[in-house]
């Protein structure tokens, strides 16, 4: 606030003083939080849902469980055969949870906007940060296969070409601001123990320099002593940025593992194209809040709907940022429209 106010003595820009006030207005993340994040490239955020709404969030699934598709045909599999990634059993997978009747819709929406979880979108993506994804649930039984590795900043074998320089996953800290192209929050709707499988990750490869050989991204090569996985209880959250080398183990436990998986980007960046299709009807259901961030990729300055912190744990609200009328009268007479 205080240096807002000296801009503003100082006669600097409008836009100047309003980017001080909204990076001083953001919700913050605690310093060991940064810390860690910067190391290892994820985090996992404890007791964000409820024991309540994390049975909510599974009666619905159960309510809506002819929808989960296996992915048994070869060309669906996530792991190679004969690799430590590799089980007998499929995935299965499940969308379209925003768009469910209400109440069944009701906690995967909460994800959007949740008053534990804006901090870290805002702190890793910016103000303005949007849901890219469409949000999945992933199922599995016990035997099911993992996920060889993938991810990361230099393009792997999936990547074109491979071994380049990979701009949609990329994350960077500079004077101490975190930024990331996109976020992944898996939140745990079963828990997660020592040995039963599921989420990976390789620390710190979100900084890498070199592509992960092949050998390496099927479970081979050495990489195991290095791969680390979470133990987490339902309720709890993981976020890793997409720069992460990341997978995934055979599910080995006898209960039926359950996440609700999210990918978020900057305001201005878009790498899925699910926003194109959203339902106009299920968009209009939503909370003022949760339509600002199944926005369409844009620029926060161009009047995007950016959420504001609330305290005490209330949730945020929209604090659209305006751009001068004269500029929107101007790009009228340009191109016919508010915005160029």
């Amino acid at each position: 606030r205080w240096l807002a106010l000296l801009l503003a003595r100082a006669g600097a820009s409008r836009t100047a003083v309003r980017t001080v006030r909204m990076m001083a207005s953001r919700p913050e993340i605690s310093e060991h939080d940064k810390f860690f994040f910067d190391l290892n490239g994820f985090l996992v955020v404890r007791n964000v849902f409820t024991p309540e709404e994390v049975a909510a969030a599974n009666a619905a699934i159960d309510a809506h469980s002819a929808q989960l598709r296996s992915r048994e045909a070869a060309a669906l599999r996530n792991a190679k055969d004969g690799t430590p990634m590799s089980a007998k059993g499929p995935r299965k997978d499940m969308g379209g949870m925003l768009w469910w009747e209400q109440p069944h819709c009701d906690v995967f929406r909460q994800v959007l906007v949740h008053p534990r979880l804006v901090p870290y979108y805002t702190a890793l993506c910016g103000d303005g940060f949007r849901l890219d994804h469409q949000p999945l649930v992933i199922a599995q039984s016990s035997n099911s296969e993992g996920f060889a590795l993938h991810g990361g900043p230099i393009s792997g074998a999936d990547g074109v070409p491979a071994g380049q320089f990979n701009p949609e996953l990329q994350y960077r800290c500079v004077g101490g601001q975190m930024w990331t192209t996109l976020l992944a929050a898996s939140v745990q709707l079963c828990d997660h123990a020592p040995g039963d499988g599921g989420f990976a990750i390789v620390r710190g490869s979100h900084k890498l320099n070199l592509p992960v050989p092949d050998d390496v991204a099927n479970g081979l090569g050495g990489i195991s002593e290095h791969l680390f996985q979470p133990t987490t209880k339902a309720g709890d959250v993981v976020l890793w940025s997409e720069a992460t080398v990341h997978g995934a183990t055979p599910w080995r436990a006898a209960h039926e593992r359950r996440i609700a998986l999210y990918r978020f980007a900057p305001a201005n960046m878009g790498y899925g194209r699910g926003y194109l299709s959203h339902p106009p009807e299920g968009v209009a259901s939503m909370t003022p809040a949760q339509r600002a961030v199944v926005e369409p990729p844009y620029a926060a300055r161009l009047e995007r709907p950016v959420l504001a912190h609330a305290d005490g744990g209330a949730q945020p609200a929209v604090r659209p940022i305006r751009r001068a009328t004269a500029k929107k009268e101007f790009d009228r007479q340009l191109f016919g429209t508010d915005y160029f």
